[in-house]
């Protein structure tokens, strides 16, 4: 790692992070995030930089077929200078519990560290060498000798249910892991009613979640006392110690499990892995610390992929663009293996369906199918990108079969504003919401009627020019979290939290909440996250909840540590606690300023027992934990692309995102996560695609074959807001996947539109210069 350092940047860097924060009331203003100087100036403590003495590293070697028996493995050749072990799953597995993976509702899937007997896609694991130095490990996996006896595989999800299709799991002969139906409402009677029914086809690629930093386990037992010591770059330390509690018949007390700074995730951080329990393992059985890292390539062909979905929907409607009933059936490419999140992610599509809509009637049906390729689970919205954009292209495709404008269409369609709370036909209850509003200001800032016009002229020129719209509403808080809060003697605040971030920036945000409770200036607020020694439980971060959740638990606590500030400072100034106030770190009577302690002299009162009255607690800390309801998020984003008729090329002119995410912490790093999400959500939609051979093999598994866009290709976005409150002490709402879940089909429909004159339906993406032509042309 190369590190600028210089003592001039160091107080400038500091200077810059820290101008313009110097108030008392920093929730709701664009707070620089606090913890950005420490990567600016390379102090950022990733996996790769933890170093111990006297540590191992491991190497795994994985199946290059996509279904074969293990015929044997030979491991001896790879015992060479500087390799310490050489083992298989023979000697691995009966050593441990296998991962913790979603149950599947009939059958049963054991998925160990190593594979045994039979792998099932490119990049399992079947042996591993543990060795002084990194590279010594990896040359040696080149001397391991594995004869396999090649199955056929299966990649394609409708074609491995189809009877007689290669048997990928005893238990599932047909591959079906699940088949979930869902009737809401009287589905015939909708049909019945319908004036036209109009019918979608749609299909959602596999993608690569492609964090910036790979995953990596770290792991250190001390044999005197038992205890496990794990660095991990896990979103559930909790969890994660759970499972390898679990898996390695370690009392969970003796585990402590750590998250380091986390260079972004998007979910491909949930779920337990191979080599999640065999590092652990291997530090046990060899006495000294064990690290993995992985590289790029096993990133691309190891870690949980996203989406996978294709979806076969009918809609009810009148002619006047009312719908009354959805009729969709949805397949899901599950991969090998039912990892953590794996079946809970397409379970949860179902009850999204209706979107921002009034629905009478819904009939949904999702398989999830195993096929020979790496899982896939959770990816930046799990699910609900899924169910929006079925509803949205649906909609979509309602108002081109009728002749209505897709704007006018949503309105008719929309939940009022004094309908809310509204309980959806699915039974979610949506907490508060004006969709109106937020499509109204998207068309305003785009300039919507006059694109219209624009439209209409350059047609009549052969131009092709598409406007795309999408009105989302998403569910997030669904956990449960704790915060504990604590003033020092010196009256610093420490905030310890049950959830963490991966890069969305909650250590700034949760010092925002914690100073402005507290009255003491940002600086003084240390927030700490990802360690299960210092916090008892907590879920970890995930589905947009570490605000909503983790915020509101910080709030909660820092109350209860204001209280007490006030009770003490109320003995030290003779008054009343109602009549004191805390600001710049002082606790004062109102109006009488000159009367005053500082919070520290408050603190250094709270921890001195031989001091403190009668009556008040030792200490200036507390504990809260928030019971979240959900709440829902919404918004309108919408697209303006031309194509070129001979080349294909699908040229983004503008994004406009128009998000409600109920009150707002700090503009700042809302607006960064709904432009990393929009950047996600145009590689979903223009560029993206885990593409397999009909071997099961990754084709495009690096960065010179798999597109994301790059900021040549990022186009100009104007992100704006509407307000409206969640019920909750912060009203605030999730933010972190809302990009990624409005606008992909807004960019899909835009280009649909613009295809319109010439007939074409948008099926599949990404919409590659190369598909794009093949539509024009009809192929």
């Amino acid at each position: 790692m190369i590190t600028f350092f210089h003592p001039w940047w160091d107080f400038l860097s500091r200077a810059i992070l820290s101008f313009s924060v110097q108030r008392a009331d920093y929730v709701g203003r664009p707070v620089p995030r606090k913890e950005d100087w420490r990567f600016i100036t390379g102090r950022g403590r990733f996996i790769d930089d933890i170093t111990i003495p006297r540590m191992l590293y491991a190497a795994f070697l994985r199946s290059p077929y996509a279904h074969a028996r293990i015929a044997s493995i030979d491991v001896s050749g790879a015992m060479r200078d500087g390799v310490v072990a050489a083992l298989t799953g023979a000697e691995v597995n009966s050593l441990c519990g296998g991962l913790h993976v979603d149950a599947p509702p009939r059958g049963r899937v054991v998925v160990k560290p190593l594979a045994e007997g039979k792998v099932r896609y490119v990049g399992e694991p079947v042996a591993v060498v543990l060795a002084e130095d990194p590279y010594d490990g990896r040359d040696a996996l080149d001397y391991i000798n594995v004869e396999y006896e090649r199955l056929e595989p299966v990649v394609d999800p409708l074609e491995a249910s189809k009877p007689g299709s290669p048997v990928i799991h005893e238990d599932f002969p047909d591959n079906i892991c699940f088949t979930r139906r869902f009737i809401y409402g009287d589905i015939d009677e909708a049909f019945r009613d319908a004036d036209k029914v109009v019918e979608v086809q749609l299909r959602i690629q596999r993608l690569v979640p492609s964090a910036m930093e790979c995953r990596g386990v770290v792991a250190v037992y001390d044999e005197g006392v038992g205890y496990l010591r794990v660095w991990a770059t896990s979103q559930f330390p909790h969890d994660f110690r759970g499972w390898t509690a679990e898996a390695l018949g370690i009392p969970e007390s003796k585990i402590q499990i750590i998250s380091p700074d986390i260079g972004g995730a998007f979910g491909s951080k949930i779920a337990h892995y191979p080599e999640d329990v065999a590092i652990p393992l291997l530090a046990k059985m060899y006495r000294r610390p064990v690290k993995w890292v992985e590289t790029r390539s096993e990133n691309f062909t190891s870690t949980t992929h996203g989406r996978g979905s294709a979806a076969w929907v009918q809609a009810a409607v009148k002619n006047d663009g009312r719908l009354l009933g959805i009729k969709a059936k949805i397949l899901t490419d599950l991969g090998a293996y039912p990892y953590f999140s794996t079946i809970q992610v397409p379970e949860g599509i179902s009850g999204m369906l209706p979107g921002c809509y009034k629905l009478k009637a819904l009939e949904s049906e999702v398989t999830g199918v195993f096929t020979n390729k790496v899982p896939t689970a959770a990816y930046r919205g799990a699910g609900r990108p899924e169910a929006l954009y079925i509803i949205e292209r649906t909609v979509d495709r309602v108002a081109r079969e009728l002749g209505i404008d897709p704007a006018e269409v949503r309105r008719r369609n929309f939940i009022r504003p004094d309908e809310f709370p509204y309980t959806t036909i699915t039974g979610h209850e949506y907490d508060s919401g004006n969709y109106e509003l937020a499509l109204s200001k998207a068309l305003e800032v785009v300039g919507y009627e006059e694109l219209r016009r624009r439209q209409l002229e350059l047609r009549s020129k052969g131009r092709l020019l598409g406007i795309g719209i999408s009105s989302y509403v998403e569910v997030c808080g669904f956990a449960p979290t704790p915060a504990k809060v604590s003033v020092e003697r010196t009256g610093r605040v420490k905030v310890i939290s049950g959830t963490l971030p991966h890069g969305q920036g909650e250590g700034t945000a949760f010092a925002q909440i914690a100073a402005d409770t507290l009255g003491v200036s940002i600086d003084d607020v240390d927030v700490i996250f990802g360690d299960t020694s210092l916090i008892e439980w907590g879920p970890g971060t995930a589905g947009s909840w570490t605000l909503v959740s983790g915020g509101n638990a910080v709030l909660e606590a820092s109350r209860k540590v204001r209280d007490k500030i006030l009770r003490l400072a109320a003995y030290m100034l003779e008054a009343r606690p109602e009549d004191l106030e805390i600001l710049g770190g002082r606790v004062s009577v109102k109006g009488v300023p000159d009367k005053s302690v500082s919070v520290r002299e408050v603190a250094e009162l709270a921890y001195d027992p031989s001091s403190l009255p009668k009556g008040l607690e030792y200490g200036l800390s507390a504990d809260a934990g928030y019971n979240p309801r959900l709440t829902y998020p919404f918004g309108t984003h919408v697209a303006v692309v031309e194509i070129d008729s001979e080349t294909g090329r699908v040229e983004v002119q503008r994004l406009v995102l128009v998000d409600d995410c109920g009150r707002v912490v700090n503009p700042l790093l809302v607006e960064g996560q709904v432009i990393g999400g929009a950047v996600q959500a145009l590689a979903q939609a223009l560029y993206e695609e885990a593409f397999f051979d009909s071997e099961g093999n990754l084709v495009n598994s690096n960065f010179g074959d798999y597109l994301i866009p790059t900021a040549v290709e990022i186009p100009e976005i104007t992100a704006e807001r509407t307000e409206t409150p969640a019920p909750n002490p912060l009203g605030a709402k999730g933010v972190g996947e809302a990009a990624t879940i409005g606008l992909a089909q807004a960019l899909v429909n835009a280009v649909e539109d613009a295809l319109a004159p010439l007939g074409v339906r948008v099926a599949d993406t990404p919409l590659t210069p190369y598909n794009t032509w093949r539509l024009i042309r009809r192929e």
